[in-house]
């Protein structure tokens, strides 16, 4: 074993000491969904659902942030008994897992909304606008809609102009192109001009994700950090993503799965294996194997 790798996890610099020592002090955790804790094919396995549970025993508080609506997520917070509120829409929602209520929201600003459509329109790149629970399409044979379609578990609502809908109550909007490098270029760009308006971020490599400036999981792990009685320093982060990467700033601790990209990676504590690899289950079952080598 090198000297910057322990419980199967890679430190991120250094001999990750501190990193390491920090496994065994976290009280809460808070995951991504989609690259982290599911794997690619957006399935929920075994070793993650069983990793959750000796969470749960170990009295180790836990929950979920993810750019999904909080319907898209119902399922999941379900298959592992979540029963703190949770984050959906990057943070833009914070949402009660038994009731589905939703306990702050975070809306686009009507100029974001038509700068950003009209940037997506000029590049053909397609649009979804998703408003509470609904998202809406105006191109149903567009690249990724059956994916997103088994990703949420129903269907968008199918419209001719997303002039028909409210845009001042938009939660989020996502550009979905096969194009991933100029879904990265149209990320850059949109970071520039959106600056104090809204904040752009891949959430997938073809997925462009658009929210509220306070919509991010930064501001999620902070509040639901608070929900849960937990000071920040005691949480761990699990990510893999650029929209990640605003939870890992704030957390105690924060781990990266192996397939995420070198940037996302070098803004981590610890890289675990990839999200195929069980990485998730990797990363819990180190911090439980920390904590147990401190009590003994």
């Amino acid at each position: 074993m090198s000297a910057n790798r322990k419980y199967g996890l890679r430190a991120v610099i250094g001999d990750g000491q501190a990193a390491f020592d920090a496994l065994a002090q976290i009280d809460l955790v808070i995951t991504d969904c989609d690259g982290t804790l599911l794997h690619t094919d957006k399935s929920l396995s075994r070793a993650a659902v069983d990793a959750v549970r000796r969470l749960h025993a170990a009295g180790v508080k836990f929950t979920v942030a993810s750019s999904r609506p909080g319907a898209g997520m119902r399922h999941i917070v379900e298959a592992l008994a979540v029963d703190l509120p949770f984050a959906s829409y990057n943070g833009g929602n914070i949402v009660q897992p038994h009731t589905g209520a939703v306990l702050s929201a975070h809306k686009l600003p009507r100029d974001a909304v038509a700068t950003v459509l009209s940037r997506l329109a000029r590049e053909g790149i397609d649009a979804w606008v998703f408003i509470g629970d609904n998202w809406y399409l105006t191109n149903p044979a567009g690249d990724h809609v059956a994916l997103e379609r088994r990703t949420v578990g129903y269907d968008g609502v199918l419209v001719k102009s997303f002039d028909e809908l409210d845009l001042a109550a938009v939660d989020k909007i996502v550009g979905s192109t096969k194009d991933e490098a100029l879904l990265a270029r149209i990320e850059r760009e949109l970071q520039a001009s959106l600056r104090g308006q809204a904040i752009a971020a891949l959430s997938q490599t073809y997925y462009l994700d658009v929210t509220s400036t306070l919509a991010h999981k930064g501001e999620a792990a902070r509040e639901l950090a608070r929900l849960a009685g937990v000071p920040l320093g005691r949480v761990a982060v699990l990510g893999d993503m650029s929209n990640d990467v605003p939870m890992f700033d704030v957390a105690g601790l924060a781990i990266a799965m192996g397939q995420s990209s070198a940037a996302v990676q070098a803004r981590a504590c610890l890289v675990s294996a990839s999200n195929d690899d069980e990485g998730f289950a990797v990363a819990i079952d180190a911090l439980l194997a920390a904590r147990d080598a401190v009590t003994g």
